[in-house]
């Protein structure tokens, strides 16, 4: 199976799964009660008026009127034009929301997932090669620690010690030095807490599977061999450890970078006060903008079906007995 027919065939299949999430997190967004709603019709009898005329005005300013499979129709139609719909919460169209959002997510997660693939590859190639050594022992440790410790109880013991007792970082974030200075140094200051909060769980993930991996490789024969005919370390690190350790490691960085996107973002965002995608989403699935929700969705959906596209692509560059045809 040649390369063009592979990728048209996964991005098809990306399609269907994007619509089947659109359709079950529709779905559940009508199925759970609205508390808003409940809370006009309580105003409404309270006033002496009509509960249901309340509920009826209600559906329509919200655009719920009509039965689901209607108007889940006629979503998707609107979404094949390129609109994604009106925010009713915030007044603004859902695309220019996440927009607005976007840049203040990539800001910490972008420096997080990059530090951490690169320090936590190379630590774990390090610990690899040195098994059983204080530093093999000292990398392990902070393994565990990264994985184990909630990164929501992390950032908050991190900011009472760095912002509040010392100062050296602010409490609150300010998100119009965000956006007017993204690359100043004090905007640095206000997101070295989340970068590192992130990449202290990411790092201890990707060095735990990097150190699995070349350990597999570090006593293979043909390693043995490579250095028996005085091959250079360096060599044998990069051509015959690295390399294919990299092959189910790609797995484990796509994994990575979505549980940044989909989970992490949430907590971080909501402790250190940052206006991203996370705390968008998490406010837009309180407040029931089904649009807004549907259209946070869209976001990870995406790197999810890009990020696993590239990594099956990855497994072909970096191991060529894989063929296309054997997915």
């Amino acid at each position: 199976m040649g390369l063009k027919r592979y990728t048209a065939r996964r991005i098809a299949w990306a399609g269907v799964v994007a619509g089947v999430i659109l359709t079950i997190t529709f779905v559940l967004l009508d199925l759970a009660p609205d508390a808003q709603l409940a809370q006009v019709q309580f105003q409404a009898a309270a006033s002496g008026g009509s509960a249901e005329a309340a509920a009826e005005a209600y559906a329509r300013r919200r655009g719920l009127e009509g039965p689901l499979w209607e108007r889940y129709l006629d979503y998707l139609g609107n979404l094949a034009t390129g609109d994604w719909g009106w925010s009713d919460t915030r007044s603004q169209p859902v695309s220019e929301a996440i927009l607005t959002a976007l840049p203040y997510s990539l800001m910490y997660t972008v420096p997080a997932v990059v530090a951490s693939t690169v320090l936590g590859v190379a630590i774990g190639l390090y610990s690899a090669f040195n098994q059983y050594t204080k530093t093999d022992y000292a990398a392990t440790f902070v393994a565990f620690f990264g994985i184990s410790v909630p990164n929501f109880w992390f950032g908050i013991v991190l900011l009472l010690v760095f912002a509040v007792h010392l100062g050296w970082v602010p409490v609150l974030f300010d998100a119009e030095l965000a956006r007017t200075r993204p690359f100043s140094l004090a905007n640095a200051r206000q997101l070295v807490l989340p970068v590192f909060v992130l990449g202290t769980s990411a790092i201890a993930g990707t060095m735990r599977y990097t150190r699995a991996e070349a350990l597999e490789y570090v006593r293979a024969t043909f390693v043995k061999t490579a250095r028996a005919k005085g091959v250079s370390e360096r060599r044998i690190l990069t051509r015959h450890v690295l390399r294919p350790t990299l092959v189910p490691l790609s797995t484990i960085l796509v994994g990575d970078l979505l549980g940044v996107v989909l989970s992490a973002s949430y907590l971080v965002e909501v402790v250190f006060g940052i206006p991203g995608l996370g705390r968008l989403s998490l406010e837009a699935i309180r407040r029931q903008d089904t649009a807004l929700v549907l259209g946070t969705t869209l976001v990870p959906v995406f790197v999810a079906v890009i990020g696993n596209l590239l990594q099956d692509l990855a497994y072909a560059v970096l191991d060529p007995r894989i063929d296309y045809g054997d997915r």
